[in-house]
């Protein structure tokens, strides 16, 4: 798909990825772009929408009411949705010992959020016979997450909820990426040892770039760092020295367990 004269909606849009995104979905003639994020990012989000002549609303993918008024708001401005970039995210450390909370929280904005999406726009986009779901993952989805496991595990579901909408759909209009990038210079960045950073750390517009020639291609998998498709390889052909392997990557980085 070619994002000229599209309507797309970008959720975490207010930094990082999905401001980068908003920005390429402008310039490449995006007939109108929404840019939404927590009310917290308030003051970003506008600078960001003001400087490419969108739309900015305030809203938490957690909650499905808040992505149906998003996706209102989108269409009452621009018309149906074209494109809708489900990109929010973020990141709780620890393993099965973190709080219900956390557990939650991940699993409300990295699983949920793409599943309120599609709810509210499938039907739309049947009808029409187009559209584009386009999720943010992580190679943690396809891999894992060494220092969170809240993050791993639903960023991994996110990944087959893609996988499953792309089945469901992929031959009736709607085509369905997964984006699944390894480091990006954005605002969950954090100082400190990171198996996230062994193979560089790109920046936003980098990746902003990779997306829309992913998307001109309707390519499923977009991945930021190839050598994650090798990670991948390794991880189906042995399952079990893959394990170790990331084990001895576990202490290589953080010295034990973390």
């Amino acid at each position: 798909m070619q994002v000229r004269n599209k309507v797309c909606v970008v959720t975490g849009g207010a930094s990082g990825i999905g401001e980068a995104v908003a920005r390429a979905y402008a310039e490449a003639g995006a007939r109108g772009v929404v840019v939404a994020d927590l009310k917290t990012s308030r003051d970003r989000l506008a600078s960001v929408a003001g400087d490419i002549d969108g739309l900015g609303v305030t809203a938490d993918v957690g909650l499905e009411e808040d992505v149906k008024a998003l996706i209102a708001a989108a269409e009452d401005k621009y018309g149906p949705v074209d494109v809708f970039f489900s990109n929010a995210g973020l990141s709780r450390k620890g393993q099965e010992t973190a709080s219900d909370a956390d557990w939650d929280v991940s699993w409300r904005v990295h699983v949920m959020g793409h599943v309120f999406a599609a709810r509210a726009l499938v039907p739309g986009m049947l009808a029409r016979g187009s559209g584009y779901l386009l999720n943010t993952a992580s190679a943690a989805g396809l891999l894992a997450s060494l220092n969170s496991m809240a993050y791993g595990v639903t960023k991994s579901a996110a990944v087959a909820l893609a996988e499953h909408l792309a089945i469901q759909y992929g031959d009736r209009g709607i085509r369905v990426s997964v984006l699944c990038p390894q480091s990006v210079q954005t605002g969950m960045t954090t100082p400190g040892p990171s198996a996230a950073r062994v193979d560089g750390v790109l920046q936003p517009a980098e990746v902003a770039r990779m997306v829309i020639a992913a998307m001109a291609e309707e390519r499923f998998l977009i991945l930021s760092h190839p050598q994650v498709q090798e990670y991948m390889q390794r991880k189906a052909t042995n399952r079990d020295r893959w394990l170790s392997g990331m084990r001895r990557l576990r202490d290589k980085i953080y010295g034990g367990p973390v």
